[in-house]
């Protein structure tokens, strides 16, 4: 098996050795066995499910609900010479039923489907008749509502087992707690329970944080110690991207921003600059990151905290793929945890407003009650709250709760080519072009340059074609159209905005069910999060890295020796030992109420008074501890604060 395994790793992904774990992961599923796969970011998921796939006969269905992701992975299989194709939402029927046919008829070795359109019929019927050798499950802890990123329709991924009982499953994630590693193998319904991991612990990357009343002067500072490769800026909203950017660019550092609301042609030239070394900074909102592994990524700032654990550690984790020393950075300030905490009640809007939302969009794209299902539409988030006088971050929260409830989904903004695919049969196409010669030379042409066009679809190029007929694109696009009225093409013109697409038909908005335990219960898994992040940031007496590991269930990690708490307690002459039972008194004598210095060195067994005074001293000078007139002690209740070194 291992061999057969590296042979393939060889031929087609060019490497002689699988990373930690890879080749455990592999073995398992394709010796049938269901397995929960737990990698860093940039650990390698995807060889995880690709090569077992490549070992075993039959096709691999890999879920992910990242489009954009999700087409690069198909683009880079064909480059390989593996065939695969993609399913989701706003996809032409006909171009479907084309990849449906090729997954029956055994033409496909990979077939990507995003998780709502898992459970429609036509692929339910096809499954049954598909030659299924694996399922992969990408982004895993969304099937968890414990998850930082919990998407309903993963909850019905298991029910397609019931048509391939002996097919196993892979599900990969890089962030879960001990309770969503649980929840995943329930909900996926594991025959035997498996969970294969990597520590999360990263030896090149320091995790810091920094309480600095001006972020820019700390930012510019931390960028100005960048010798080196690149950093990446993660800020909270759209606008904010732009202006650190230009206040970077102003300091002459070179620096570019990226965010969803760009079209998908900005964002990939932005991207690709950032990749190339052209720009070294980019600043960006957490739509960038996904699906990046740029090497040399030396620095990682957050300028506003972020919703969880979990979105840090991954977005921190793009700092140092190479091995080589990296840091990730929070900058706060006094502001920040209410900021957070207003983020949090933001994202829940109360559910009279969720239903007036819901029917304006009804009415914006005029889809009548009981219609629009499976219907995508260009959508500018802006125009409409403009037009119905909504504040664009309650549309775009709402928009958020209505996917979870499974009614409609907000795709990001993704280049979605121009495609053509001839439906008529030659005869009645040649006797058409017989009697409207005005259509004879641009069928001909069409013909003539994309060849495939009755058999598949094919991507055209509408600028291309305009220019070759020395025509403009207009009337190319208005031929087009008009041939597809007529019956002899189907037709999908480019898309590069945000897609809303409607996952069900439209419901009347007085009887459109909102699930309050399901409203109220993922409040409080977020109200937990945001908790964590806070908590994280004031604790000042333990490691970063040992807080975050401690957070994914890793028993009994090291201090790091290298982040702002140890780079501190490095001054201590005490032992990790000696300062962690002492810092565990201290907690559990002062968690009720404030005592005398001299009352609790007395009860700090085992130590010496110069020790229990020295790691008191240290934390007060830390602010940790603080010391009230009547020489009290008492842990301090505020943000805790860090330094930049």
């Amino acid at each position: 098996m291992s061999k057969d395994s590296r042979s393939i790793l060889l031929k087609y992904w060019g490497y002689s050795a699988f990373r930690p774990q890879q080749e455990e992961i592999i073995d398992t599923v394709a010796n049938g066995n269901d397995c929960l796969a737990l990698l860093p970011t940039g650990g390698g998921k995807s060889i995880c499910f690709q090569v077992p796939a490549m070992m075993l006969d039959g096709m691999c269905i890999v879920v992910t609900p990242l489009i954009a992701l999700m087409k690069d992975q198909v683009q880079h299989l064909k480059r390989l010479g593996i065939p695969a194709a993609a399913i989701y939402s706003g996809m032409h029927f006909n171009e479907l039923e084309i990849v449906y046919n090729q997954s029956v008829f055994g033409q496909l070795k990979f077939l990507y489907v995003s998780p709502e359109r898992l459970v429609v019929e036509r692929f339910i019927d096809a499954v049954k008749r598909m030659k299924i050798s694996l399922i992969a499950v990408d982004e895993s802890h969304c099937i968890s509502q414990w998850g930082y990123d919990f998407r309903p329709p993963y909850l019905r991924i298991a029910e397609i087992r019931q048509y391939l009982p002996r097919v196993p499953i892979l599900a990969l994630t890089a962030t879960a707690t001990p309770r969503v590693v649980e929840d995943i193998q329930e909900r996926l319904k594991f025959r035997t329970k498996k969970v294969l991991q990597t520590s999360y612990e990263r030896k090149n990357l320091t995790y810091n944080v920094v309480y600095q009343p001006d972020k820019f002067g700390s930012l510019l500072r931390l960028v100005g110690l960048l010798k080196s490769g690149s950093g990446i800026v993660y800020v909270r909203n759209r606008k904010r991207t732009r202006e650190m950017a230009d206040y970077l660019s102003s300091r002459g550092i070179s620096a570019t921003y990226y965010h969803a609301g760009l079209d998908q042609k900005t964002r990939d030239i932005r991207q690709s600059s950032w990749m190339k070394g052209e720009q070294r900074i980019i600043v960006a909102t957490n739509a960038f990151g996904m699906g990046i592994d740029k090497p040399d990524v030396r620095l990682v700032v957050h300028l506003d905290l972020p919703d969880s654990l979990e979105a840090y550690f991954q977005e921190a984790g793009r700092a140092g793929r190479d091995g080589n020393v990296s840091a990730a950075y929070m900058i706060c300030n006094d502001n920040d945890v209410h900021q957070l905490k207003g983020n949090l009640e933001s994202s829940y809007p109360e559910p009279a407003q969720i239903k007036a939302i819901y029917e304006g969009l009804g009415n914006y794209f005029q889809i009548p009650v009981g219609g629009g299902k499976d219907q995508s539409f260009n959508f500018d988030i802006a125009t409409f709250s403009k037009q119905y006088n909504f504040p664009v971050i309650e549309v775009f929260n709402t928009l958020r709760l209505l996917e979870k409830e499974g009614l409609l989904m907000l795709s990001e903004s993704f280049q979605s080519p121009s495609k053509l695919l001839f439906s008529a049969n030659r005869e009645d196409l040649y006797r058409f072009q017989v009697e409207q010669p005005a259509y004879d030379g641009f069928i001909k042409f069409l013909l003539r340059n994309y060849p495939g066009l009755f058999t598949d679809f094919v991507v055209i190029n509408e600028e291309e074609v305009a220019r070759k007929l020395n025509s403009d694109v207009e009337r190319v696009g208005q031929m087009l159209l008009n041939l597809q009225k007529l019956g002899f093409l189907t037709y999908t013109s480019r898309k590069d905005k945000p897609q809303l697409i409607f996952l069900s038909e439209r419901q009347a908005t007085s009887g459109l069910y909102l699930s309050r335990e399901h409203y109220a219960d993922r409040k409080v898994a977020a109200a937990r999060r945001v908790q964590s992040v806070i908590d994280f940031i004031n604790n000042q007496d333990v490691c970063r890295s040992v807080q975050l590991l401690a957070y994914f269930g890793e028993t009994n990690p090291r201090r790091c020796g290298k982040c702002d708490v140890c780079k501190r307690r490095n001054s201590l002459a005490l032992t990790d030992v000696e300062y962690d039972h002492i810092s565990s008194r201290l907690r559990a004598l002062l968690s009720e109420r404030p005592y005398p210095v001299f009352e609790v060195i007395k009860n700090i067994e085992g130590f010496s008074e110069e020790k229990s005074l020295a790691a008191i001293r240290w934390m007060i000078d830390n602010q940790i501890l603080e010391k009230d007139e009547d020489e009290r002690l008492s842990y301090v209740k505020q943000m805790g604060i860090g330094y930049i070194s």
